[in-house]
């Protein structure tokens, strides 16, 4: 028994890896796609765009899927589809053609997080203890060696389409040796059916929560290495990328320690202090060691939000896990809808480094929204 889910764990640890290696692969190259199809910020912006609507049509669908199959088979087709995909966007010639390939890698993208973290949540409640943290910590760890990769090829000049098309073929042989190992039978058989009505306050906070953490963390993602190479005047872009998924990384292998030590209220209160004071560094003093400690700052404040909010609605009495993520995970693509976009119509507006305050504010809001979770929850919850 043990056996088989430690097989379950480094099998889906595979799939978390892999999930920040390739979405950092593509993330990170975004100035030279920018580049080469000679897009300004405003631009880049609408095409960013493509992403979160793609996400938001593919909810529905990952949250029928989890509740209609084993959690595997929407994880692995999506991911291979989404490899597939990766090399699309390595070989578009136009903007047409990009927004159609990021349409296909954040739709299977979509898929495969509601199915892979239904998962994790299940493996959790069978080991009885807290490992999801870790699970994101292997994506944020996949993003920094996808990062890393790209800083080395693009200091080399290796263009963007053999990176690509070399990262997709990695993700398919991956997903056909890890898939045989994954959970088997975690389909659930009560909570799969949403109840119109006025919304469960709970999962309301929850989702809010997950909204400004996807604002600041989608935002940068998709921002932080044209910031560097427009406002540091860094030649290797991705310095700040790099640094900032670092820390995310380091934080997430220590955030479940963190939250047992500290317990979730006071993480949230930590994590939001963390990200308004690192964006306001790098904007204050906009020169490279100043931004890198910035950076860092705001990677490891964002990291714990969302596996403690995933954590908890997992635990959600209301419906079944897979429901309830995709329920929050709407609120999270809302505000990947609004936060990359914005920044891209604030930057052209105004500057880039005054449009980066709007992810100081939304690292502001979670001490209030987590607070009013907090309150309302008369049950003890996770890591208190």
């Amino acid at each position: 028994m043990i056996f088989s889910m430690n097989k379950q764990r480094l099998s889906l640890s595979v799939f978390f890896f892999l999930a920040g290696f390739n979405f950092a692969s593509w993330a990170s190259r975004i100035p030279t796609i920018a580049g080469a199809l000679q897009l300004n910020e405003a631009e880049l912006g609408s095409i960013l765009l493509t992403m979160p609507i793609s996400s938001l049509i593919g909810l529905p669908i990952s949250g029928w899927l989890v509740t209609r199959f084993d959690s595997r088979i929407p994880l692995t087709t999506a991911f291979m589809v989404n490899g597939v995909a990766l090399s699309l966007i390595g070989l578009a010639f136009s903007s047409f053609y990009l927004v159609g390939a990021l349409f296909l890698f954040s739709l299977t993208m979509r898929i495969f997080n509601i199915a892979i973290n239904t998962q994790a949540i299940a493996l959790q409640k069978k080991l009885n203890r807290k490992i999801n943290g870790s699970f994101h910590g292997l994506w944020s760890l996949g993003g920094i060696v996808g990062v890393g990769l790209t800083t080395l090829l693009v200091s080399l000049r290796i263009p963007i389409i053999p990176h690509l098309l070399s990262v997709s073929i990695l993700s398919l042989l991956a997903t056909v040796v890890a898939s045989r190992f994954l959970l088997r039978n975690d389909r659930a058989t009560a909570g799969n059916k949403l109840t119109l009505g006025k919304p469960d306050p709970a999962i309301l906070y929850l989702g809010l929560l997950v909204f400004f953490a996807a604002l600041c963390e989608g935002g940068m993602f998709d921002w932080s290495g044209i910031y560097f190479q427009q406002v540091v005047k860094e030649d290797v872009f991705t310095a700040g990328y790099l640094i900032f998924m670092s820390f995310m990384a380091l934080s997430r292998f220590v955030s479940d320690r963190i939250v047992e030590k500290i317990g979730m209220p006071k993480t949230y209160v930590l994590s939001s202090i963390l990200i308004f004071t690192g964006v306001s560094l790098s904007i204050l003093l906009p020169s490279f060691w100043p931004a890198m400690i910035g950076f860092s700052l705001v990677g490891f404040g964002t990291a714990s939000v969302i596996p403690m909010t995933y954590t908890l609605a997992g635990a959600s009495t209301k419906y079944s896990p897979g429901v309830t993520l995709s329920i929050i995970v709407t609120y999270g693509i809302i505000g990947m809808l609004i936060g990359p976009p914005l920044i891209g119509y604030l930057a052209h507006a105004f500057s880039l480094r005054l449009s980066f305050i709007l992810f100081a504010l939304a690292g502001v809001m979670l001490i209030p929204i987590s607070k009013l979770f907090f309150k309302l929850k008369t049950q003890p919850v996770p890591g208190e």
